[in-house]
């Protein structure tokens, strides 16, 4: 390819976006023309669109270049500050000192920004390195994190929205700005920045040759990882403090090129951040243009995904060098085998004492703890019967969807938010609330539904090219629909719009207000999809022998695959009405099961929606008691610690097998 592709990419998109700000912005001679000191289009441009212009060239420049080093340094073409969950942990670290230690912000808002995006890195990394740093791996524990750190952000945006809701605004990606602050302020520390990654480059350059060959170079791998990672945080953390979290334009900078033609880590890097500028600069220009008026509430970051998501799709069937490991069927845990029927007695019983505790036990209005007595019941119960029954089933719902999906793609980590249909069903959700003013229950579970068919048959033609419905592409491209849907709604949530607390209360996931019409429907409907996924037992148990045992043995594949695929969207649509996309419930509830020795698939379906039922009652019931008398949704309780009772159950499982 020629040397001048890049050059032409780059070219083509500056002049693009330059067009793009001619049209938008004030006229050009509004600099040179006479002034008394208060034209407005003079001021408009030189504290607001040129600032905006200069703060977007060096953010998209700095995310590019900390993609392209992170991309290097891991030898993952999928790296970058948003898919490895960087951005979002800098995001929540400034929500947290925002409320709890302002003092922090002295030292400065990249310090706290930067030690976010670190504990990001860190649990990342800790995840992947279980699977060989594979992309595959690298992503799914990137996005575990970002819906970790998501799920608590919201939490204290519902729970102090007086204090959080600019935040939340800026935190989607605003480049919106008023004076030359923040431009001048982001130079120097990104010229600094840049200087030391160029120091970097022929240390860098020698990692392709794998370990072995940086040593016989000179260098230690382990000391080059650590200055790369240090220096692509820096730079994620300084844009994040700066302007918010900007989504994927370090992942397609560098793709851009490579696909240019670009080979040399020196030059890729030159390149990479200047495409990285223009391509923000030009979709900051976009967002103006399309906006209007109302330009400074539709977050830049969140239209970068609309570009990013796509890209990941396009990637699939390049990525081939992914390791076998990343995608075996899951191993049945090293414990012994119990009788499942006695497990399962013994785990509905516990499932009904707590529904029992939850049921009866609870906080007076003065705030004490109290047991309602018999005299209470008439009054209490029903309003409390309904809601745990819903959670109940609800969480079941879900569980079962997460069984099906790790069973069917033989990996521990797939969950219903993994696949992308939670995400659907937000977007099913939201096209409801503008469609209809007040949308009741059947018209929000018909949305949702129809947004999860979509986005599962979307799945399923991105995820079945080159090569049919393969396990880990499937999965790879509901992680890319669901960043393309979370886009959408971040933009949507960051308009102003007053319907957007209303869809960030749903999007939580929470029991309040629901009545026995609702319960009833979601009973009858969990029932029918629960007995259905009961039916394909069979299924589950040869599914993760393998492709071609499966064959062997006379499975049609493709339309199992489908099938399965199918019901886990039903499930996931439904159990997402009531709890909300960021459960983690159906990836906490297999893990559960299997821990407690039920490795066949009826049984652990069963186990799995006991268990899924009981984390989420106790998490309406935490939610409904902690902040007495105010509530927190079900939906953001249960994700707040389901990611580190996953982090826990991993933990157990390597120690294990190392002792095996």
């Amino acid at each position: 390819m020629s040397s001048r592709a890049p050059l032409i990419a780059c070219a083509l998109t500056l002049a693009a976006a330059g067009l793009t700000w001619v049209l938008i912005g004030p006229d050009l001679i509004a600099l040179t023309s006479p002034s008394d000191g208060f034209d407005v289009d003079q001021l408009v441009l030189l504290y607001s669109s040129l600032p905006r212009a200069v703060t977007a060239i060096l953010c998209g420049a700095a995310l590019a270049l900390a993609g392209a080093i992170l991309q290097q340094v891991m030898r993952n073409p999928l790296a970058s500050p948003t898919t490895l969950g960087l951005s979002s942990g800098a995001h929540l670290a400034l929500a947290i000192a925002t409320l709890f230690a302002p003092g922090l912000l002295g030292f400065g808002r990249d310090v706290v920004a930067l030690c976010g995006s670190l504990a990001a890195a860190l649990v990342v990394l800790g995840l992947a390195s279980r699977r060989g740093f594979s992309p595959f791996a690298l992503v799914l524990a990137g996005l575990i994190v970002s819906l970790y750190c998501g799920a608590v952000a919201s939490l204290l945006i519902l729970l102090n929205e007086q204090y959080l809701a600019s935040l939340f605004i800026w935190g989607a990606g605003s480049l919106a700005q008023q004076d030359w602050t923040i431009a001048l302020s982001l130079l120097p520390r990104l010229a600094v920045l840049c200087g030391l990654a160029a120091l970097l480059i022929r240390p860098l350059q020698s990692m392709e040759l794998g370990d072995a060959g940086v040593r016989a170079l000179g260098f230690s791998p382990g000391v080059i990882r650590i200055c790369g990672l240090t220096i692509a945080l820096a730079l994620s953390a300084i844009v994040a403090s700066a302007v918010g979290v900007i989504g994927f334009i370090g992942l397609i900078a560098p793709t851009v090129a490579r696909l240019a033609g670009v080979r040399r880590l020196g030059s890729r890097l030159v390149w990479s951040t200047l495409i990285g500028g223009a391509l923000l600069c030009l979709t900051d220009a976009l967002v103006q243009l399309l906006a209007g008026a109302a330009q400074d509430f539709v977050p830049t970051g969140a239209v970068t995904a609309l570009f990013g998501s796509p890209l990941l799709l396009l990637l699939l069937p390049r990525l081939r060098t992914m390791a076998a490991a990343d995608f075996q069927a899951v191993p049945a845990p090293v414990l012994k085998s119990r009788p499942a029927v006695r497990t399962l007695v013994l785990l509905a019983l516990g499932v009904a004492g707590l529904a029992v505790i939850a049921l009866l036990a609870g906080r007076t209005p003065d705030g004490r703890w109290a047991w309602t007595g018999i005299e209470e019941w008439a009054a209490i119960l029903p309003w409390r019967t309904p809601r745990i029954v819903v959670a109940l089933a609800a969480g079941a719902i879900l569980a079962v969807a997460g069984t099906l999906l790790q069973r069917l793609t033989g990996n521990e980590m797939a969950s219903p938010e993994v696949l992308g249909v939670s995400a659907g069903a937000v977007f099913g959700l939201i096209v409801a609330l503008f469609v209809f003013s007040a949308p009741d229950w059947g018209q929000r579970a018909t949305f949702a539904a129809l947004g999860t068919v979509a986005v599962l048959v979307a799945v399923l033609l991105f995820g079945g090219r080159s090569g049919g419905l393969v396990p880990e592409r499937v999965v790879l491209a509901g992680i890319a629909l669901g960043a393309l849907l979370d886009a959408v709604v971040g933009a949507l949530s960051a308009a102003g719009d007053p319907r957007a607390f209303l869809l960030l209360h749903w999007m939580s996931g929470s029991t309040y207000g629901v009545d026995w019409n609702t319960t009833a429907i979601t009973l009858a409907l969990g029932s029918v999809l629960v007995l259905a996924a009961l039916m394909s037992r069979r299924w589950l148990d040869i599914l993760p022998l393998g492709a071609g045992a499966t064959t062997a043995l006379g499975l049609p594949i493709a339309r199992v695959r489908v099938v399965i695929y199918g019901l886990a969207a039903g499930l996931t649509a439904l159990g997402t009405l009531v709890i909300g996309p960021l459960s983690f419930v159906g990836l906490m509830a297999p893990h559960i099961a299997r821990e407690l020795g039920l490795r066949r698939a009826a049984p652990q379906i069963i186990g799995s929606a006991l268990s899924g039922g009981a984390l989420v009652v106790i998490a309406d019931w935490v939610g409904r008691m902690a902040a007495f008398p105010y509530q927190m949704p079900a939906g953001l309780i249960s994700a707040t610690v389901g990611a580190p009772f996953l982090l826990l159950l991993l933990g157990r499982r390597r120690s294990r097998n190392a002792d095996s």
